[in-house]
């Protein structure tokens, strides 16, 4: 048969998503040519490579033997594809959203290392970057690399390169407004409202791990989307607060922000790349990024989950 590296990158996007039009969504393409694209490779292998229902859509057993294959195809010919261009294109990296940290340090990296170009996307969560990463799509995701909702891809290394305090925002005419900082008998009593994570399970893994580790109620609103949204959101609140990095400076928003402390809870960022991956800017970029190591336990001053203590399993 001939190569069909455009219905093998089909049954790959496909296959991760198993719903036909999110793929087809993913591929900026209708769902009637994505189902076209999967039959030919199908007719082409003489297999059925997915189990097709009203309800479901599940990989075959032939499916399944021809994924890991047909992922390391559609990298390889990418990077054929970037080899032949001559030219070294940017990094491709995911930062998760605009008002994080994994912004300020792909910055600053690309400031310290010129050579470091950098094309951004971002997909509001790690979990919704694991595919692209395993396919080669993108070069670099940052996220917490624990809370995701499938074992961890062994393809795909990490590391911990920061640990960003989170403290909590309330409006101005907040009752908790006039503290200096915030105890988790204050969270306790007021309860913490945030957007809902939508597709970033390990982001909402994380926030009830903290609602339980503190005993504060816990109640997820609308998707933020962006910052401007986030403030109003948190300016809606007159008995909740709202958490946040301790970068995010609140200034002319109507927020005030408090440190929680005793503990203050920290927000673990990793950046996580494929294991073979061999682009030169990515090391360079690599290089740029230094590890941290989470803070010895037990440890009354901060808070971490117990699952961000060590390796992923």
């Amino acid at each position: 048969m001939e190569a069909d590296i455009e219905g093998l990158r089909a049954f790959v996007v496909t296959a991760e998503e198993l719903h036909f039009a999110r793929a087809g969504a993913r591929l900026f393409i209708t769902q009637q040519a994505l189902s076209k694209r999967v039959r030919r490779l199908e007719e082409a292998l003489a297999v059925p490579l997915f189990r097709r229902s009203t309800r479901a859509v599940e990989l075959s057993e032939e499916g399944r033997r021809l994924l890991p294959h047909a992922i390391e195809a559609v990298a390889a010919f990418d990077r054929a594809v970037r080899a032949v261009r001559g030219q070294e294109e940017p990094l491709r990296v995911d930062v998760y959203d605009e008002r994080f940290t994994p912004l300020r340090l792909v910055r600053r990296a690309s400031e310290r290392d010129p050579r470091v170009r950098i094309e951004l996307s971002m997909r509001q969560g790690l979990s919704a970057a694991l595919p692209a990463l395993r396919r080669q799509e993108i070069d670099a995701a940052f996220g917490r690399v624990h809370g995701t909702p499938t074992p961890w891809p062994a393809e795909l290394a990490y590391r911990l390169v920061r640990l960003e305090p989170l403290h909590a925002f309330v409006p101005e005419d907040h009752r908790l407004a006039g503290k200096d900082v915030l105890r988790p008998a204050d969270l306790r009593e007021a309860g913490i409202a945030m957007p809902d994570p939508a597709g970033a399970t390990e982001w909402r893994d994380y926030l009830r791990r903290l609602a339980d580790r503190f005993g504060a109620p816990l109640r997820f609103n609308a998707p933020a989307i962006g910052q401007r949204h986030l403030v109003e959101q948190f300016l809606a609140e007159k008995e909740a607060v709202g958490l946040g990095e301790s970068s995010i400076d609140p200034a002319g928003s109507g927020l005030r922000r408090i440190p929680i402390v005793r503990p203050t809870p920290l927000l673990p960022w990793s950046v996580v790349w494929h294991r073979r991956n061999p682009r030169p800017l990515l090391r360079a970029l690599l290089r740029q990024l230094r590890a941290c190591a989470p803070p010895a336990q037990p440890d009354p001053e901060v808070w971490l989950p117990e699952t961000d203590l060590g390796p992923v399993p």
